[in-house]
């Protein structure tokens, strides 16, 4: 039997969320901020020509009623959990993606007697608490959560005939299915020249392993319609579970929130001692009356001690929301158990952790956690020097300009950046450094050398590398003197060989040459 999964979608969920918090009226306009930026509008809103990305000074230039209200993912979690609840009455295996998104395992659903009959219950369900959606269903969860954006359901077996039209930007549609890298990807895949999923899926996973990272194979995978990720998963070994007992039970929303983040340490120190990270992650709690709340969370990259705190505050928070309303879903007493279960877990070996990227250093940029931890765990296993990074520094040679220090150390040069440095070597910089030895000849196979005055006692025709390896060069520059008498360097220059690689040759003290770097 073909798997199927329905995937429900609140679309401006945090503007959604915002209205309900502020009590706002249906027609009242509002954007959600971060950043002074508009990431988030009512449909109102966008009525009257906001727009995701407008800045606040735009967006209230072209709607001066507009409600400005600022970004809060922890509202967007807790005034979900309704959404989640109602759902839950008709699909109880239901995994929450995002606030805003969720999905449901739907094979073997016969009961409703087709899915356009489940997916009416699960819209009439979820309308009884006040959120309108929309339900997609297909037979992988990538492909469902597309098909909710266009309320589509998608025949068995179709999935890849409906992706193959689609903009390649749908790859980065949905932040809780991609890694932080799948924005980059797409920006790249648009450049080369595909513009659709199906255009992307007809290239050979051969080539699009060998050419990009592994978020790429995820993406192509799903791009392809392919098996992927569904919600279930195996079970994972129970020693890794967190089981707490409330002493005194919980009936507060601050009490709540302590008790998730301590209970998320707890899971982290465990999940890091069995040297596994937790994709999914099953949250349940249980009130003296023997009431149940259980919900499964899922996230796209590992789950950290902050992220995981934040799923069980938002389920926690949401459902004593709910008996303070007065509703039946919410607890019919305090809570006095809690159990953080993880479903799906990979080990740290299947991994991969990115490097900063242009401009970010190892403690800027949305990675930096991910890297401090991995970085942090191998210098745990092979000392502090096994990881080191380069620090920029004074100096002439492009050797001399970066310093290595181990990761975690001040970054603190050596020697002054910004000093004068007389001789220092002109842009560009090499771009692989190198040290190795090698002899420049005349055309007679004389050695050539640099005189006190700093020229070439002959004209440089090859460069020699052992006893076989021999090379012609077909232009040279310099010498520069960049030393006096004693110095480690006495002068280099720069020659380009008849393969085409460019090289910088350094001078010594001992009269003799070496490679000091390769311009690419």
């Amino acid at each position: 039997m073909t798997r199927r999964i329905l995937a429900l979608w609140a679309p401006d969920w945090p503007a959604v969320a915002a209205a309900v918090e502020r009590d706002l009226p249906p027609d009242a306009p509002l954007a959600v901020l971060t950043a002074n930026r508009v990431v988030a509008c009512s449909a109102p809103a966008r009525r009257l020509g906001i727009r995701r990305g407008m800045r606040k000074r735009q967006a209230q230039s072209n709607c001066p009623e507009l409600v400005v209200v600022p970004a809060e993912l922890d509202r967007d979690g807790r005034l979900f959990g309704p959404v989640v609840t109602a759902v839950t009455r008709v699909l109880p295996a239901t995994e929450v993606l995002r606030p805003g998104v969720l999905a449901a395992s739907i094979s073997g659903m016969r009961y409703f007697g087709s899915e356009e009959n489940l997916a009416s219950a699960v819209t009439e369900a979820v309308a009884e608490v006040g959120a309108e959606v929309q339900l997609g269903i297909a037979d992988e969860m990538f492909t469902a959560v597309l098909a909710a954006r266009r309320e589509t359901i998608v025949a068995p077996g179709e999935d890849e005939r409906f992706l193959a039209p689609l903009s390649i930007h749908e790859l980065a549609a949905e932040p809780a299915l991609v890694g932080e890298s799948r924005s980059e990807l797409v920006d790249l895949l648009w450049r080369l020249g595909l513009r659709t999923l199906g255009a992307f899926a007809t290239l050979p996973p051969t080539d699009v392993g060998s050419r990009f990272d592994a978020e790429a194979l995820v993406a192509h995978r799903q791009a392809s319609g392919k098996p992927g990720r569904v919600p279930s998963a195996v079970p994972v070994p129970p020693e890794l579970a967190v089981v707490h007992a409330c002493d005194p039970p919980v009936d507060r929303i601050d009490a709540a929130a302590f008790l998730a983040r301590r209970l998320a340490v707890q899971l982290h120190e465990k999940l890091t001692a069995a040297a596994m990270s937790c994709t999914r992650l099953a949250v349940s709690a249980r009130t003296e009356h023997g009431q149940e709340n259980s919900r499964i969370w899922c996230c796209a990259l590992p789950l950290t001690p902050e992220t995981t705190a934040d799923r069980v505050r938002w389920q926690l928070e949401g459902w004593l929301m709910e008996g303070a309303a007065g509703a039946a879903e919410g607890p019919d007493s305090p809570v006095v158990e809690l159990v953080l279960e993880p479903v799906e877990v990979s080990s740290g070996a299947g991994l991969q952790y990115e490097l900063p990227g242009p401009g970010e250093t190892w403690a800027d940029g949305s990675r930096a956690d991910r890297i401090r931890r991995a970085v942090v765990r191998v210098q745990g296993l092979l000392g502090a020097d096994a990881v080191m990074v380069p620090v920029r520094d004074g100096g002439r040679g492009p050797a001399e300009q970066i310093t290595l220090v181990p990761a975690g150390e001040s970054a603190v040069p050596v020697r002054a950046v910004n000093a004068p440095w007389p001789s220092r070597l002109p842009q560009p910089t090499p771009a692989v450094l190198v040290d190795a030895p090698v002899a420049v000849c005349d055309a007679t196979g004389s050695p050539v050398g640099v005189t006190v005055r700093g020229a070439f006692t002959g004209e440089p025709a090859t460069v020699v590398s052992g006893a076989s390896h021999s090379w012609s060069v077909q232009w040279w520059a310099g010498p520069w003197p960049c030393g006096l008498s004693g110095d480690e360097v006495l002068a280099r220059a720069q020659v380009l060989l008849d393969d085409e690689r460019a090289l910088l040759l350094r001078f010594g003290a001992d009269e003799q040459w070496r490679v000091e770097g390769v311009y690419e």
